[in-house]
């Protein structure tokens, strides 16, 4: 009797070219050569592709979870949309996290409480776990990017002290020599840390604010550029400008790639939240940039400071923020909220529950859903294994 395993080779090949990504897992259980051959070729594109559906990771009340948006219906003449179908990742669910981002088809987790960091593959299912070299802390900020030889690394930026909130220094994670570098980089700028970096093209990217000093004592932030870290030198590059003149932080600014291609930027001034506009990249790399505008609306919504991720859909022309719903002091609660932004003043939210709050105590502090990928690319880079418990330590 014909087993599975015995079936033509690139008739398997045309089968696991079939299979959406998301039924992989399955796949893998079928037998031992299905398995094999799926972690040393990447399948399942061309079938995910085809349902014309963004596939990816966000966290959600302070869990990783995977994604699939359709936004295919919102054009029809009834302007329904499928919504957001979000799942916890089973691979993850012990693990809480308060970020994640994402480059090359690796997923870099934040721990809750600033334990630890976890490197994770989805397409193989690796995990490796990255202890500091000293201490993580809350206000920590992270990019995951490559060098020009594929090798990946992890840049943090830090504070003098907790709650400072003014960058002292720079440290990369190496994962061939599985050790931590303090980089000799005088901090010129002013990263927030609540302004999450985006990685592109294996560079890191990072909203920030020039600094000068007054009196020789004070120092304030006195415009808003993008910086690009190079993880191949190992440096920032120079400021590059943004679509928009800001000066001393007058605008909330999110940062997102689009088809691993382009950066997208929205942005929203202080004092005028009726109005979002995104702008995306024409060129982009370490040292310079040019934009041209995606959108422009009027949403009568301010942008939550610690939320506002989004992505777009150049096809449709429309952008898609994840967020909160606006702060009401009548309100016990707050709720996580999708709205769906068109060109032409389309506008629809959808409501995914309540936003868990994380506070310790009477102070409110509402879990954000963020989103790390919404076009998620697998990679076959080997990650080492090791679990929860048993965390290998880093030098």
């Amino acid at each position: 009797m014909t087993t599975m395993g015995d079936l033509p080779g690139d008739l398997v090949e045309e089968i696991l070219s079939r299979v959406p990504l998301t039924s992989l897992r399955a796949i893998r259980s079928t037998c031992q050569k299905w398995n094999s051959l799926s972690k040393n070729q990447i399948f399942g594109r061309k079938a995910t592709a085809a349902e014309n559906k963004f596939l990816g990771f966000m966290m959600k009340d302070s869990r990783v979870c995977s994604m699939k948006f359709d936004l295919q219906g919102i054009r029809n003449d009834d302007g329904e949309l499928v919504e957001p179908s979000i799942k916890q990742v089973s691979k993850l669910d012990q693990i809480e996290v308060s970020q994640v981002f994402h480059c090359d088809g690796l997923v870099l987790c934040i721990i809750k409480d600033n334990t630890g960091l976890l490197v994770w593959n989805p397409y193989l299912g690796q995990t490796r776990w990255i202890h500091p070299r000293n201490n993580y802390q809350i206000e920590d900020r992270y990019a995951l990017g490559y060098d020009n030889n594929r090798n990946h690394k992890i840049l943090r930026i830090f504070d003098l002290y907790p709650s400072s909130n003014r960058v002292f220094g720079y440290e990369v994670y190496d994962f061939s020599s599985n050790s931590w570098k303090v980089l000799d980089v005088i901090p010129e700028w002013d990263i927030q840390s609540h302004f999450r970096g985006a990685s592109l093209k294996g560079n890191a990217y990072f909203p920030a604010q020039k600094k000068e000093t007054v009196g020789g004592i004070k120092t304030i932030n006195i415009e808003d550029v993008l910086l690009c870290f190079d993880f191949t030198r190992e440096r920032f590059g120079p400021p590059l400008p943004l679509p928009f003149h800001s000066y001393n932080a007058d605008f909330f600014v999110s940062l997102a790639c689009v088809r691993e291609e382009q950066l997208a930027v929205l942005y929203q001034r202080w004092g005028a939240f009726e109005t979002i506009e995104i702008c995306v990249t024409n060129k982009i790399d370490p040292n310079t940039v040019s934009w041209s505008k995606f959108l422009i609306t009027s949403t009568g919504f301010p942008v939550d400071t610690f939320s506002g991720s989004f992505f777009i859909d150049e096809e449709k022309k429309v952008a898609v923020v994840f967020d909160l719903d606006r702060y009401k002091p009548t309100e016990t609660c707050r709720y996580q909220i999708v709205y769906i932004i068109g060109q032409d003043e389309y506008f629809k939210s959808v409501n995914m529950g309540v936003a868990p709050n994380i506070a310790k105590n009477s102070y409110q502090a509402y879990c954000v859903p963020l989103v790390c990928s919404s076009s998620y690319v697998p990679s076959l880079v080997q990650l080492q294994i090791n679990k929860p418990g048993k965390r290998k330590e880093s030098n």
